[in-house]
């Protein structure tokens, strides 16, 4: 994470008594992207499930609806959780390390569900971009169990359990 600056020097130690605050807060955050985060492979699996793919009411629903998941999920991640650390509110050398690490990799699957998001917009969809939907849907699946790995090790780094 280019943002991501290493915390140096005495600063670093909180009081006591605001340690478990923040801690606190992190446990929040963690839990709004992974709720976010099932949200969308909640989603993905119902269009996944409705193939073929035609140009009917139920699958610009399903299209529509992961479409949505998946923007918020992003924005989520991005809010609750990078955001946060690039705002040097993480002061645990570890958790900086992993996050600058696996950053770029976010980032990049960012683009891909931003991507997909413009591809498929339900104002826009036909049968020419339908019929590429399977495979694109495949390709982001491979994406988003990426980021989630990335993901994972982050929320581990910052001592949350993965659900």
């Amino acid at each position: 994470m280019a943002e991501i600056q290493e915390q140096g020097g005495a600063d670093t130690q909180d009081a006591p008594e605001r340690v478990p605050e923040r801690r606190t807060g992190s446990l929040e955050r963690l839990a709004a992207l992974v709720a976010s985060r099932n949200e969308t492979l909640v989603r993905y699996s119902i269009l996944a499930g409705i193939r073929p793919y035609e140009t009917h009411p139920e699958t610009a629903e399903a299209l529509r609806r992961f479409c949505q998941a998946l923007v918020d999920y992003a924005a989520t991640a991005h809010f609750q959780l990078y955001r946060y650390l690039a705002d040097g509110r993480e002061r645990r050398q570890a958790v900086l390390a992993v996050a600058r690490e696996v950053y770029p990799l976010i980032a990049a699957s960012t683009d891909a569900i931003l991507d997909f998001n413009d591809r498929y917009d339900p104002a826009l969809i036909d049968t020419d971009r339908l019929q590429a939907l399977e495979e694109d849907l495949s390709r982001l699946g491979e994406v988003l169990a990426e980021r989630i790995q990335m993901e994972d090790r982050i929320i581990q780094a910052l001592g949350g359990r993965v659900r």
